[in-house]
């Protein structure tokens, strides 16, 4: 875990943003269509962190951006080179594009602020998106990393934001995936090597805490 120090000096709130990946209602709500997933997200308190998180970066001025993945009702644009997309075809709740499903869930609070960023294809909310690019527009250096799954879209999220030169900052039980003991295990053996790991409790620490003024003497 890194210091008090070393994590508030990346979390500027200036140059700081936070990512909630498919943190929607079809994903990770009641009427989920990965019941497991979402029941996961919720009794492991993920899901009601990342909630905290939102609100603590509305509250210290942080951008938020919501990734939404969703399809439209014909497939069209949609990947099918993969088990998992052809699988995802048959499953009773579908992600399509302006319905409930593809809403942000509840707690998370999505302010007039906020960016919502949907996806029609692959993997990840940043590969092939206009996510890369309002985070270099808003002066991103440091990108936190929340949601689902710790299978599949976050280390997905977390090596593109690499690749493109983000800091990035994963607090550890802001995510989830199936089953349950996985998520521990890709944080220590993966993501632990490309990011900063930390705990929701520091990262809200850190982003409360009064910036120092740094004086320039004549």
């Amino acid at each position: 875990m890194p210091s008090y120090e070393q994590l508030s000096e990346l979390l500027d709130p200036a140059t700081t943003v936070l990512l909630t990946v498919e943190c929607q209602q079809g994903v990770v709500g009641p009427d989920s269509a990965l019941p497991e997933l979402a029941r996961v997200a919720r009794q492991s308190g993920a899901l009601a962190n990342i909630a905290r998180l939102v609100a603590g970066a509305h509250e210290s001025g942080v951008q938020v951006v919501h990734a939404i993945a969703e399809r439209r009702p014909d497939g069209r644009g949609a990947n099918r080179n993969a088990r998992l997309f052809r699988a995802a075809e048959r499953l009773p709740v579908q992600q399509l594009s302006g319905t409930t499903a593809v809403r942000v869930a509840a707690p998370i609070e999505v302010s007039e602020e906020d960016f919502v960023v949907r996806r029609l294809h692959g993997l990840s909310p940043i590969q092939g998106t206009d996510v890369d690019a309002l985070l270099r527009n808003l002066g991103c250096r440091t990108l936190v990393v929340t949601g689902v799954s710790a299978n599949v879209a976050i280390p997905n999220t977390v090596f593109d934001a690499v690749n493109r030169g983000y800091t990035v900052v994963v607090p550890s039980d802001a995510i989830a995936g199936v089953p349950a003991d996985y998520t521990p295990a890709m944080i220590r053996h993966t993501l632990a090597l490309v990011a900063t790991v930390a705990t929701t409790d520091e990262v809200l620490g850190c982003l409360g805490r009064p910036r120092r003024v740094r004086v320039t003497r004549a």
